[in-house]
């Protein structure tokens, strides 16, 4: 009898459990192996990214499809079989060697504020510990402090800029020498990328930041310029700085500050020297966006920074976050899955065109969902063109796919009560934690900041990420962040900051919110789209 006639037991197919522990067998066997070498090219010459990095582009599509196979790569390995639990947690990155000053170059009035906030953002957001140290606010907190302790207040007006006033000029460069040094101090303390956020706007001036960061082992310094040209722009940022309460206009009328802002502009440009210097490692973003050089940007985390400054506009738009309708495993009270909408749902995902419609009028939309078919579902019934996303599918539960929590606390009471300890850091046996989570949706935010108006039907834990995104909250208030089903959330970001409106429509569901045990819960943040004056630091 030969091998293909031997007869086979009939095996019973696995649970979904079951694959999720096999599979964290088999990573424990990969783990095992020797780790492949990787290695990163950048090309010599950027500019702005092609269509193929839009969304849907084959490029992006490349990106999120592989992104699975990249976090296994990342992933700790599995717990052997004879550990018993639904995970364990996940130990934050180690960024300690990544050591960068980011010096802005750039006239008054050209964004690099709006630029270096953003970027702060996002980094943050994936964990870096980034900070901006404005010269502006150096400037502002210790006049206010020697104000205070004369009762005489300093003239910062134009002539105070200008490069004739030999007094003021070494003043100035005084204030932005402190502020570099306050810079390399926090980064000895630990951080990873600071922020030097002044005009650097001469060749000197640039060429002493170079010098003194050299002195400094580990550390590097690359130069972002922001060049606008467009007169609209550079008027509604005049407007902006003028009518957003800075102290240096506080007893002037709004027309004497733009008067005297304007003045101060000139000042600078009389001495300003765009970055030509062929040794510098620097970007050149003009009009934010429209058109970008690259100079010497080498590694990891610079080409990171460089790629995500390519992707920022400044086009006025609102993005949409609404979870899908609920669910038949909401109404179980199970997590995961892949389950329809109840009929509630369905009655949401027929109310929810009117609702968007009424806020976006004839402006053009796109509506982004998972692969999952309660947001397809959700979506069914909107008149805008659709994506779908891998990458924006709910976080994996693994091994506690489609149980309760009731379920998950009775069969593994310990894990449970861990995970509720440190849930941003939380990674469920053969599935995800909510770090992992925000390392898939960092493609999500490349395209969200390409796009203009976009609705994403998503996931309670997939918005939570998006949303601690765009209102900078700290990883340990994400996962306990309020995204209620049957609600839209509208966000218009602005140079500052994010406003937020909430619609709830009368459509009764499930509260599937778990508040952080003996905590209150983290609020909702209000609307901060205002400009930072001072500084903690003088």
């Amino acid at each position: 009898m030969s091998a293909a006639d031997t007869p086979r037991s009939q095996t019973p197919p696995l649970t979904s459990r079951e694959l999720a522990a096999v599979d964290g067998v088999l990573k424990d066997v990969k783990a095992s192996k020797s780790t492949p070498d990787v290695t990163v090219t950048t090309a010599p010459d950027v500019g702005t990214p092609p269509a193929a990095f839009g969304a849907g582009g084959p490029m992006l599509k490349q990106f999120d499809q592989s992104n699975a196979a990249s976090r296994i790569m990342s992933q700790a390995s599995t717990p052997p079989r004879s550990v018993v639990g639904i995970g364990g947690k996940v130990a934050k990155p180690d960024y300690s060697e990544a050591k960068i000053v980011l010096a802005m170059v750039g006239l008054p009035a050209r964004g690099k504020s709006y630029l270096s906030n953003k970027l702060m953002r996002y980094l943050k957001w994936l964990e870096y510990d980034v900070k901006v140290f404005n010269v502006g606010q150096l400037r502002r907190s210790r006049a206010r402090q020697k104000a205070q302790q004369s009762g005489k207040r300093e003239d910062h007006t134009a002539s105070y800029f200008s490069h004739d006033n030999v007094e003021a000029t070494r003043l100035r460069d005084q204030l932005a020498n402190d502020s570099l040094e306050m810079l390399i101090q926090w980064l000895r303390e630990g951080g990873n990328v600071g922020i030097h956020d002044a005009t650097n706007s001469t060749r000197s001036r640039r060429q002493k930041i170079v010098e003194r960061v050299s002195k400094e082992k580990g550390m590097s310094v690359i130069f972002l310029e922001s060049v606008c040209d467009d007169p609209v722009v550079i008027a509604a940022n005049v407007a902006l700085k003028v009518s957003s309460g800075d102290p240096d206009y506080k007893d002037m009328s709004r027309e004497e500050a733009k008067a005297d802002f304007e003045r101060r502009i000139r000042e600078y440009e009389a001495v300003y020297e765009t970055i030509t210097e062929p040794h510098l490692s620097y970007l050149r973003i003009k009009n934010v966006g429209s058109e970008v050089t690259l100079c010497h940007i080498h590694g990891y985390l610079q080409s990171r920074i460089a790629f995500y400054l390519m992707n920022l506009h400044l086009k006025p738009r609102s993005i949409f976050f609404s979870r899908h309708g609920e669910s038949q495993f909401n109404v179980e009270g199970k997590i995961g899955g892949d389950s329809p909408l109840s009929e509630r749902g369905m009655r949401y995902a027929r109310a929810l065109p009117a609702l968007i419609t009424d806020n976006i009028g004839d402006a053009p939309l796109t509506v982004w969902t998972s692969t999952l078919q309660r947001t397809i579902q959700t979506a069914q019934y909107l008149p805008y063109p659709k994506l779908t996303w891998k990458s924006l599918d709910e976080l994996d539960a693994g091994v506690c796919d489609g149980m309760t929590y009731e379920e998950i606390e009775q069969a593994y009471p310990e894990d449970f009560a861990n995970r509720d300890e440190d849930k941003f850091n939380y990674r469920y046996r053969g599935g995800e934690s909510y770090r992992d989570v925000v390392v898939r949706l960092e493609p999500v935010i490349m395209e969200l900041e390409r796009q203009e108006n976009i609705l994403i039907i998503g996931h309670q834990a997939i918005l939570r990420c998006l949303y601690a995104y765009f209102h900078d909250l700290p990883q340990a208030d994400l996962p306990y962040i309020k995204i209620p089903l049957h609600t839209v959330i509208k966000l218009t970001p602005k140079a500052y900051g994010c406003d937020e409106e909430r619609y709830t429509l009368p459509i009764g569901a499930v509260d599937t919110h778990r508040p952080k045990p003996k905590a209150p819960p983290p609020p909702i943040p209000a609307s901060h789209t205002g400009r930072e004056y001072y500084t903690k630091d003088a």
